[in-house]
């Protein structure tokens, strides 16, 4: 793969995987315009490298977060401590992505691969961020319970389709459920932990299988280079949603989304 293939797809990875505007979609479409309008791009050849940027994202959430996962690895023996409670709502909320992710990764379904259904889900789902995040919530994760971390798990399965965007498809689920800006980003980015290292298990050990997980100079650049974008993403990120809101982020995808269509039907793409 071109160097710059590799830079490109680092960076994109490592700038929308944990922003409300879908790293998957993102990664679908520039598969697609350098694979010279390829839809089947995300399943092939470009494997290895979408596990490599995927790592890279998952080394940034936990440096990020370390604080969160040294709480809750120290609190394994305290049931009703926060920590605790924190580990079990994350557990409970990834189960149901776990199932339904491993289906689909036996399938591969190729219509997930459109660049129509990116681009559909793209809007639809900014529209819903943008009215979730409308309503005045303030609540800690101290105060979620077994059912709403759940039903953010359950909602999360919807990110498989490229376009949704799981972190902000479980950023809009804790925002309807009453729970502040920065609270539903930190709970969705804990979650990413399992669900990218999932994904990038499943990934590697297909590459495994296929004699074809090579670790060399190009996967560790695109490691390092998702690894800083995704970290630098992430803290600029909180910093922003301490005093603003999520509305930029609904009105790129709208217009993202738009743009998309119109390239769609006017058979440029």
């Amino acid at each position: 793969m071109p160097l710059y293939h590799i830079v490109i797809l680092a960076l994109i990875q490592g700038v929308t995987e944990f922003l409300p505007i879908s790293s998957s979609g993102h990664l679908v479409l520039t598969h697609y315009i350098l694979g010279n309008g390829s839809n089947d791009m995300c399943w092939e050849s470009n494997r290895l490298m979408d596990v490599a940027v995927h790592v890279g994202t998952l080394f940034s959430v936990l440096v990020y977060f370390r604080k969160d996962i040294f709480l809750m690895l120290g609190t394994l023996h305290q049931p009703k401590s926060d920590g605790f409670k924190l580990s079990l709502h994350i557990i409970l909320a990834s189960i149901p992505v776990i199932i339904v992710g491993f289906v689909i990764q036996q399938y591969q379904f190729s219509f997930l691969c459109l660049i129509s259904v990116m681009a559909w889900m793209t809007i639809i789902f900014g529209i819903v961020l943008w009215i979730a995040d409308r309503f005045q919530n303030d609540k800690p994760l101290e105060a979620m319970g077994y059912s709403q971390a759940l039903l953010i798990g359950l909602s999360q399965i919807l990110a498989l389709v490229p376009g949704v965007s799981r972190s902000g498809i479980t950023m809009t689920s804790a925002r309807f459920l009453g729970f502040s800006r920065t609270e539903a980003a930190r709970f969705s980015l804990l979650l990413s932990i399992v669900a990218i290292s999932g994904a990038g298990t499943l990934g590697a050990i297909d590459l495994v299988q296929e004699e074809n997980l090579k670790i060399g100079g190009d996967v560790a650049l695109a490691i390092l280079l998702s690894f800083i974008s995704s970290w630098i993403t992430i803290i600029l990120m909180m910093k922003w949603l301490s005093k603003a809101t999520f509305k930029p982020f609904a009105i790129y995808r709208i217009i993202l989304g738009i743009i998309l269509l119109s390239l769609i039907y006017s058979g440029i793409f």
